[in-house]
Parts: structure tokens; sequence; C-alpha cells
């Protein structure tokens, strides 16, 4: 039974994971969303929770024990220099989980994590010209259509007179 068990086992021991956890975290820390299963997914969020309030801190305690944690020393810095920042402002609720849907293969429901103040990343911004650009289409594709139209009505006519001589 497991009455008030906190933890999730995900089909595995302790050791086992506590490794997965951490390598989830370093993931997400590294990427800014991950896509998981749901399960993993919902495993995560506290994880990755109690990481950014230890990263808030700033200090070289909070630092070794999310490199016990997490293993990476590149990572912590990242955690450290730019995820926590991020969210200085927000007291709690750094992740964000959606949900995808089955997978494919084996039906299982996926999931992304991401966190809610990611850091911005330079992306060009799609621009309006595109919009433009389409609407002419557009006006095409009715003539097209009824010429195509007037083409099969033209072509019918002919085989039935053809076949009426």
């Amino acid at each position: 039974m497991r009455h008030r068990s906190k933890t999730v086992k995900l089909k595995r021991n302790a050791s086992q994971r506590r490794a997965l956890l951490a390598n989830l975290a370093c993931n997400l820390i590294e990427h800014g969303r991950i896509k998981t299963t749901l399960g993993k997914a919902k495993a995560l969020r506290p994880v990755a929770e109690k990481l950014i309030t230890l990263a808030k801190r700033d200090d070289l305690h909070s630092r070794r024990l999310a490199i016990a944690f997490l293993r990476q020393k590149e990572t912590v810095q990242k955690l450290f220099s730019e995820t926590a920042p991020a969210s200085k402002d927000r007291q709690g609720g750094y992740c964000r989980i959606t949900k995808l849907g089955a997978r494919m293969s084996d039906s299982a429901p996926m999931a992304i994590i991401e966190w809610v103040d990611a850091p911005a990343k330079d992306e060009p911004v799609a621009e309006v010209a595109v919009a433009e650009e389409a609407a002419p289409a557009a006006e095409e594709k009715p003539a097209k259509k009824a010429a195509k139209k007037a083409a099969k009505k033209k072509a019918s006519e002919t085989t039935v007179e053809a076949a009426a001589e």
C-alpha cells in the first residue's frame, strides 16, 4: 500500500530514480524545455522547483548542494547564472507542464515541461509581409477552379456528342 507516500516509483529503485531525475533536471536546465512522459514530468517538477529555489539563494553552500545532486558543474553554472535570475521575482511555480497526448509506439501519455520565465532567446520574428503574399494566391485559386470546371464540362459535352454519333 502506498498510503501517504509522496514519491512516484517510476518502476525504478531509489538510486535509479534519483539518477533519472538528476538527468531530467540537467536536460531541463540546459535546453529550457524537454518532452517526456507525463509521469516523469510530474515527478521532475518538484525537483526542478527546489533547484531554482536553491539557485536563487546564490551562495556557496547552495551551489555545492546543487552540484551534489546534478553532478555537472556546467549545468549548475547555467542554473545559477541564467535560469534562476530569470525567475527572481516569482515566488514559486517555476515550471509549466503541457500535456501532448499519447505516444504513437506505446500510447504513453506525453508532456512538455518548461520554465515559465525562460531566458529570452534571440529568435527572428515572422514578418507581416508573408501574410500579404498569401492573399493574392487565395484570389487565384477560385479562378483556376472555375477554369478547371469549365474545361471538365466541355470535355464531358464532347464525349456525349461523340457517343450520340
